[in-house]
């Protein structure tokens, strides 16, 4: 019994120092507090924020739930141990390797401890240098996240789509949906550059293409990024396309500027322009999060517009399939002899290479 003693009380002070550094005790206040509100009469009588405040609690629940599970076996092992009955052993040791398993699921989350990794993510894909490769590109790294969704079941939808001339698209915007989404992909902001014999070359030569991620976290809430209506100038203007029944013949495509940071915002995907403005001002909170974790800033009035371009000396990844075949994070020293297996969304290894280095730096 002498070493299950030793163990639980080294699980207990390694428990007490994970959930104080990710702050449990707030989650489950924070819970307490929402929880209430969800109860109140006229908690239905705005639908979208109610959903909202819904899946917000559906989330913490998910990550409360191991803590009250770790505690409840802590109790009960330290009351089994306090019987002294040697039969007891293998029992004892069972839960207490339960608990260890759980506990090393927790400390997982360390890796998530910037101030929005537990949001969605919005992520926009622009085409860079290497002009219809460089489109095609684009196209080829928004099937390998959406696969990356896939396969992790999460949900994606489209937010914005700007096909190319000839092949591929000249921009994309998608939302992913899931449980520390922002987190995990924040590592893919930054350029993406492709070595390959190019498909639209009639010598088929080796063509180098650049495309330009930026992953944002979603910032649908009003009060998170306060937003100064004096600072924002909005257009609305029609909606183009390529003809027929998809055109749009009123003025609902949307275009908003934050006039301190020039960010510019452009939104034609939904018919109704109050939906194109909420989507534009969504993804200018977002943009402002993402300049705030960047240059340090609380004060969104202090931010100053940046963007890297897409194209040579700015790359944090190469997928090279030819002379030879590589995908090489250049940031953490990560690599894959299977760019095929990348591109059909296999990056979860090169995801935790970032996360490592970043909660060891």
């Amino acid at each position: 019994m002498e070493a299950q003693i030793e163990t639980v009380e080294e699980l207990k002070k390694e428990i007490d120092k994970i959930s104080k550094q990710l702050d449990i005790k707030k989650l489950e206040d924070g819970y307490q507090v929402l929880q209430a509100e969800s109860r109140t009469p006229d908690f239905w009588q705005d639908q979208k924020e109610a959903q909202e405040i819904m899946k917000r609690l559906a989330s913490m629940e998910a990550r409360i739930k191991p803590w009250q599970e770790i505690r409840q076996k802590i109790n009960e092992v330290s009351e089994l141990i306090s019987l002294n009955d040697e039969s007891m052993t293998n029992e004892l040791d069972q839960d207490l390797a339960r608990i260890k398993d759980l506990v090393s699921e927790q400390k997982q989350l360390l890796k998530f401890n910037g101030p929005y990794d537990e949001y969605d993510a919005l992520v926009s894909i622009y085409a860079g240098a290497g002009g219809t490769d460089a489109q095609d590109w684009t196209q080829m790294l928004l099937r390998m996240y959406v696969r990356w969704a896939d396969k992790n079941n999460y949900s994606v939808d489209i937010i914005q789509e700007s096909p190319g001339e000839e092949a591929g698209i000249k921009s994309v915007t998608i939302e992913i949906d899931g449980e520390f989404i922002y987190g995990m992909l924040k590592g893919e902001h930054g350029v993406h550059r492709l070595v390959r014999l190019s498909p639209f070359n009639s010598d088929n030569l080796r063509q180098t293409s650049f495309a330009r991620v930026e992953v944002l976290p979603k910032i649908n809430r009003p009060d998170t990024i306060v937003l100064d209506d004096k600072d924002l100038k909005t257009d609305v203007f029609r909606s183009g396309g390529h003809g027929g029944q998809s055109v749009n013949t009123t003025d609902s495509a949307v275009r908003v500027t934050h006039i301190s940071t020039g960010i510019v915002v452009t939104i034609q995907n939904e018919r109704s322009q109050l939906q194109n403005k909420e989507t534009a001002l969504t993804i200018l909170r977002s943009r402002l999060a993402q300049l705030q974790i960047e240059q340090h800033e609380l004060n969104v009035k202090s931010l100053k517009g940046s963007s890297h371009s897409a194209d040579w000396g700015n790359q944090i990844r190469s997928y090279v399939l030819h002379p030879y075949k590589q995908v090489k994070d250049l940031r953490t020293g990560h690599e894959s002899k299977d760019p095929e297996a990348v591109l059909d969304g296999d990056i979860t290894d090169f995801i935790n290479a970032y996360l490592e280095q970043n909660l060891s730096s």
